[in-house]
């Protein structure tokens, strides 16, 4: 049996072996250089009765969907593949007190690894715009 302090110790040396591997240059998921949007097309849920929106946001900008304030700071999108996963950074909140529900990055292909955690709607982003009113 391992005591919780081996336990301590072999997690450290687990996270020292991974930053190490890192640093040294380990293979680590490929990173592809990124094309900067001018917009992005996000979609927005009322989970309550089904419905759905897809609004357009131009960076800088925001917009109401279903009651919540969206931000859109900036959207990328993979220069090899246009039509690839877009990426945005969103703040999203309440028009009437201004509490933040989302601050952060969100990913076109895995809304759930940063999703919007509100009871009644749900916003992710579809797509990434490289000018104004087209799509990628």
């Amino acid at each position: 049996m391992i005591s919780v302090a081996g336990m301590s110790g072999l997690f450290r040396g687990l996270s020292l072996g991974l930053a190490t591997a890192l640093t040294l240059g380990a293979p680590v998921a490929a990173q592809e250089p990124a094309e900067r949007g001018v917009s992005a097309v996000l979609r927005g849920l009322d989970k309550v009765n089904g419905h759905n929106t897809d609004v357009e946001v131009q960076i800088g900008g925001s917009a109401e969907i279903y009651g919540l304030i969206v931000t859109l700071t900036e959207c990328r999108y993979p220069a090899a593949n246009p039509t690839g996963d877009a990426y945005a950074y969103l703040t999203i909140r309440d028009p009437l007190n201004g509490e933040v529900f989302f601050d952060g990055w969100m990913i076109a292909s895995s809304p759930a690894l940063s999703a919007l955690d509100h009871a009644r709607y749900d916003v992710w982003v579809i797509r990434c715009n490289s000018s104004a009113g087209e799509g990628n």
